[in-house]
Parts: C-alpha cells; sequence; structure tokens
C-alpha cells in the first residue's frame, strides 16, 4: 500500500490511497479511491450487498472496482428539478480537487448497464455529462434517476466513508447516501439525534439544540452532529418541504429505522413520517426534522467550523428554529 498526498487542501490534506490487491484473493483489483482518468470501454455493472449497519447497497458489480460503494448526492436532484448543474461536478472549491473525478469519481458506463446481483434493472439508466472529462460527452449510470458515484476515502470494497456525509464541497452542498437497491432510496441506518452546543451565526453565544448524527464513518470527521429544525408550517404530521427546498436548502433527516435518542432527548417524542418521495424522516413530537445546508462544515478543512446558521430564517416553506434540549 502507498498514500499519495494530494496538495492544496489549505488546513488539511486529503490522502489518495492507492491499493494493488491480487485478483486472485479479491475481485477488486483496484483502489475504490482512484481517480476518473479516462473513459470505460464497456458497460458498467451494478450489484446489491449487505454492508452492516445499512443493510443492502449498490455497489460496482464487476471490474476493477467490483465491491467498491456507490453513493447519490442529494443536491444532485437540482439538475432534474430545474436543469442546474450537477452540485458535483468539476467546479472550483476550496479544495482545489475536482468533485466528479477525484472527491466522488463519477460511475461511467460505455453503454446501458448491466444489473447485477440484487438490482431492480428498470432503474438503472444513464444521464449524459460533459463536465467529467474535459468537455467530452460521456454517459454516468444512475438508479432511480440519481447518478452515481465512488468516495475517494473509500479504499477497499469493505468501508463506507461517505455514508450519510454532510458535504459542504459540493455546490450546492447535499448530503451523500448509500443506495438502497428496492427502490433507489437513501440507506440510511438508524438515525440518532443528540444535544450540541454551537455559537449562534459562528461568533454568537453558544446554544445547546437538538442535532442530528451524521458523517457516521468519515475518518476525518466521524459521528459529526449539526443542529437540526422544524418549520412551522408543517402541519399534520407532513413536510411541505419537498423539491427544491429538500434539495438545496433543508435537508430532511432520514432514517431507515426507528430514530435512537442520545442523552438529554426524549426517545418517545422521536417519530417518522413518510414523505412523498416514499423515504422517512425523523420528527420530533410530531414536528418533521431538517438540517440546514449552511450549518454544513468538516473540522479541519476550510469551510468553517461548528454554527447555529438557521435558526429564525424566513423561508417559502415556513420560519425554521432550533429544539432545547429537555429541561
Amino acid at each position: 500500500m502507498r498514500r499519495i498526498i494530494v496538495g492544496g487542501l489549505l488546513a488539511a490534506t486529503v490522502a489518495i490511497t492507492v491499493l494493488q490487491f491480487s485478483p486472485a484473493a479479491d475481485a477488486q483489483s483496484s483502489s475504490c479511491a482512484d481517480p476518473v482518468t479516462s473513459a470505460p470501454t464497456g458497460p458498467a455493472t451494478v450489484s446489491a450487498v449487505t454492508k452492516a449497519p445499512f443493510g443492502k447497497v449498490l455497489v460496482v458489480g464487476a471490474g476493477a472496482y467490483a465491491g467498491c460503494s456507490l453513493y447519490l448526492l442529494t443536491s444532485d436532484q437540482l439538475h432534474a428539478l430545474s436543469g442546474a448543474d450537477f452540485a458535483c461536478s468539476d467546479n472550483a472549491n476550496a479544495l482545489g480537487l475536482p468533485c466528479d473525478t477525484v472527491l466522488w469519481p463519477a460511475l461511467l458506463t460505455d453503454g446501458a448497464p448491466i444489473a447485477g446481483s440484487g438490482v431492480n434493472p428498470t432503474l438503472l439508466g444513464t444521464v449524459t455529462r460533459t463536465d467529467v472529462l474535459s468537455g467530452r460527452s460521456v454517459q454516468q449510470v444512475t438508479y432511480a434517476g440519481q447518478p452515481l458515484y465512488r468516495f475517494v476515502f473509500d479504499e477497499s470494497s469493505d468501508e463506507i466513508e461517505g455514508a450519510n456525509l454532510f458535504d459542504p464541497v459540493t455546490s450546492p452542498p447535499g448530503t451523500w447516501y448509500l443506495v438502497d437497491p428496492s427502490r433507489g432510496h437513501p440507506a440510511t441506518g438508524r438515525a440518532q439525534v443528540q444535544l450540541e452546543t454551537a455559537p449562534v451565526g459562528g461568533t454568537g453565544s453558544d446554544e445547546t439544540v437538538l442535532a442530528a448524527t451524521m458523517n457516521n464513518d468519515f475518518s476525518l470527521f466521524p459521528d459529526a452532529s449539526f443542529p437540526v429544525y422544524t418549520s412551522n408550517a408543517d402541519t399534520g404530521h407532513t413536510s411541505v418541504c419537498q423539491g427544491e427546498c429538500a434539495a438545496a436548502h433543508w435537508a430532511p433527516v432520514l432514517t431507515s429505522q426507528r430514530p435512537q435518542a442520545g442523552p438529554g432527548v426524549d426517545q418517545n417524542a422521536l417519530g417518522i413520517i413518510v414523505r412523498d418521495d416514499g423515504t422517512h424522516q425523523v420528527t420530533y413530537n410530531g414536528q418533521p426534522l431538517y438540517l440546514f445546508y449552511g450549518d454544513a462544515y468538516i473540522d479541519g478543512l476550510p469551510y468553517g467550523t461548528a454554527r447555529i446558521d438557521g435558526a429564525g430564517l424566513s423561508t417559502p416553506w415556513g420560519v425554521f428554529n432550533t429544539i432545547p434540549p429537555l429541561p
């Protein structure tokens, strides 16, 4: 194994690990962290395997990257909703590395992608992109309409460092999830709600509020917590924040199981609603919970520090506010 340190990361360094595997020992023969440098010469295969604690998830099904975890990005939905650029693209960011080839290598295909074991072939598709390989037209694999990517920190097929990663680097920020093969929904695992103390606006007085645990396995910033919010426009156990609201502004706190309460949080107050797209959103006393993309940061990287920026914001989807801890 050898680790290549990528420069230009200001306060931190990102490591791209190049692993050499014996094909006889593992179907994966290249590092899952490898960047995209050229167009493929054949169709990509997508399969499903079990990766605890997330259950069945999508992986690369064949070839040098067989078994590597695949992810979707919530803010990529803006492309389908409004024709906006992909959130994970080759546009500039503070890390100085393109999102779609180095940080989150796009899963490209030459021809219709192939459905491997456990994959619904009707959900597989492609989208044409010209921002991945210097203006060249290439096809990226989609699942239920969502583009699929690997992650630079997943060096081997047993890693899932990108799971539930609240990412400030993409434009706009978004949340990365593993993908459930049954319907293409985010495979989130069990959500956890705890307490966090952070300054209001980044420089104001500290407040202790309810927060969601994200970045479950991300080695640079694991089990990070971010404030959660409710909207006064949400009534009757439903969410008014759909479409653009959820993709670019207020990320719903999602779960695949009954959410878990940390110290200072009432377990009996936690619940679930089913959103319009069929995903399960965490509620507190019946109110749907959201993350504010303006709060997204990665500790040690040039993307700020812990903060509460969404409290009191008036939006087309209501006024959002944080939740204080139990008395």
